[in-house]
């Protein structure tokens, strides 16, 4: 048998030095520059900045943003990575008016 090497599934090598954003359980959602990542897709993001909810609806952001410099989100916790260069925010088409 030969030795075959694994695809990852999320290859964020290309995504190093690059901002994105990372949705964590239970909510949270942070924008930093990606410095590292390890196969169990913990992340160290630099220049850290989490958006903060809304106190009247913990479903809605608030707006406001809070530094936290450079961090690290445990790979369990992650729940979403996406690139920040070439996005823009959409409105939920499914949202009942």
């Amino acid at each position: 048998m030969g030795s075959r090497q694994k695809d990852n599934a999320l290859n964020l090598a290309k995504f190093i030095d690059k901002k994105i954003l990372v949705k964590l359980s239970g909510g949270r959602e942070v924008v930093g520059i990606l410095k590292g990542y390890d196969q169990l897709l913990n992340l160290v993001l630099d220049e850290t900045e989490e958006s903060m909810r809304d106190p009247e609806d913990s479903l809605a952001l608030s707006g406001e943003k809070r530094n936290l410099g450079l961090i690290v989100c445990r790979g369990i916790a992650v729940m979403l990575v996406s690139p920040m260069d070439g996005t823009e925010p959409i409105e939920n088409p499914f949202v009942q008016q």
